[in-house]
């Protein structure tokens, strides 16, 4: 007889989450000190100061380090929840809620029968790796609603879509999230959402959409992967310098341009293949849309002009919902992932010198990280092409019962 019992979290896991998330939230708060600058300030000073704008009912709209939607303003308000905290002490500690927000449901998917755990253990193992910056950005909490999105997607397309709307005008990539889904429910969902709340940032504050020239302006950041071109440009005698522009290092001289544009360039290609994909797709199976979702948020990172190491945050967060079902096929690029994080840990901000510098030891740490990330990228395309793309077509678009104990399903 088949039993519908949930097994019990493993100790082993919640003690392991507990330790490295102590230790994260001691370095965060300056009790323990991790090696290089600080990564803290961001939270200290750059969103102490958008609080203080926003408060006041306006966007920073002269500020062009202010790059990110709308909804980005909740986040940074969100320190007013705990009023009984310092502005930085309170963000730590609602990043680290957030955290534990995604752990939540990992943990519910994995424990159920005939469900795994690797899921729980990517995101327990992979956060750490990334060092404090965790802790210090908000990329955490927008990776909570997105990974919740993903869960609601198993019967519940609609709240999935609302979430996925929130979650894009929190930071842009969420809306990615809707790459594997067929149901109308989920599309128009978050078409009703993301209009509504623009709709009422245009009407309620001021600014609300300045964020887009900035967006626009952006050249090519130090970390990216097109990035290296001009790193090795550098090593050879390249006039070029780094300079700090619309919140990030980015490269300034002769070609930089051009750099952009390719990289430009390459997102069109990507979002090209991701619409044939879907065009030929014939068995989208439950664990399909998490494994779509991450396959493009992963071609969209390697290509953009921007590749911040709070980047990583998100890619663990889908991978670990990918590892959540045993049928999926995204163990590779998942682990691709890992390691990537393990070296962007060292890369910033340890030796983020090296990199802003273009040593030959910090272009070979760029040429490792982002030669992780395109083959995690490439991997998982490949992979969810030969699942999805390739053989007979089932007589059911959705290729059989959707479980409700899976982790995502199309939708």
């Amino acid at each position: 007889m088949e039993t519908t019992a949930v097994r019990r979290p493993p100790a082993g896991l919640l003690t392991i989450w507990g330790a490295t998330r102590l230790i994260l939230l001691l370095l965060v708060f300056g009790v323990l000190r991790f090696p290089g600058p600080d990564v803290t300030g961001d939270v200290s000073v750059i969103y102490r100061g958008w609080y203080e704008a926003l408060r006041a009912g306006a966007f920073p709209a002269a500020d062009v380090t202010w790059q990110y939607p709308p909804a980005a303003a909740l986040a940074i308000l969100s320190p007013a929840l705990l009023p009984f905290l310092g502005y930085a002490s309170a963000f730590f500690v609602l990043a680290f809620l957030a955290d534990l927000a995604v752990l939540v449901p990992l943990l519910h998917a994995g424990l159920r029968p005939g469900r795994t755990l690797r899921g729980a253990w990517t995101w327990v193992a992979g956060v750490p790796l990334l060092g404090p910056t965790v802790y210090a950005r908000y990329d955490v909490m927008v990776t909570a609603v997105a990974v919740a999105a993903l869960f609601a997607g198993v019967r519940r397309p609609g709240i999935m879509g609302a979430l996925t709307g929130f979650a894009a005008l929190l930071k842009g990539w969420p809306v990615l999230l809707l790459a594997g889904a067929v149901r109308r429910r989920a599309w128009g969902a978050a078409a009703v959402t993301t209009l509504a709340l623009c709709a009422a940032f245009a009407l309620t504050m001021p600014g609300a959409f300045a964020f887009l020239a900035f967006q626009r302006d952006r050249g090519t950041e130090v970390e990216s992967v097109t990035g290296l071109a001009l790193h090795v440009a550098r090593r050879l005698g390249w006039r070029g310098e780094v300079l700090f522009r619309y919140g990030s290092l980015e490269f300034a001289g002769p070609h930089t341009g051009l750099v952009s544009g390719v990289a430009l360039g390459l997102t069109a290609l990507a979002a090209g293949w991701l619409l044939l994909w879907r065009l030929t797709a014939r068995r989208l199976a439950p664990h399909t849309l998490a494994e779509a979702a991450f396959t493009a948020v992963l071609l969209f990172t390697v290509t953009s002009r921007v590749l911040s190491p709070q980047y990583l945050v998100w890619l663990v967060g889908l991978a670990a919902v990918c590892l959540c079902s045993r049928a999926g096929r995204m163990t590779v690029p998942a682990a691709l992932v890992l390691a990537a994080a393990a070296v962007t840990g060292l890369e910033f901000p340890v030796c983020f010198a090296d990199v802003v510098a273009s040593t030959p030891f910090g272009v070979a740490l760029m040429l490792c990280r982002n030669g992780l990330l395109v083959a995690a990228a490439l991997t998982a395309a490949v992979c969810l092409w030969r699942s999805t793309a390739t053989g007979p077509s089932p007589a059911s678009p959705l290729a059989g019962t959707a479980r409700t104990d899976e982790p995502a399903a199309a939708s």
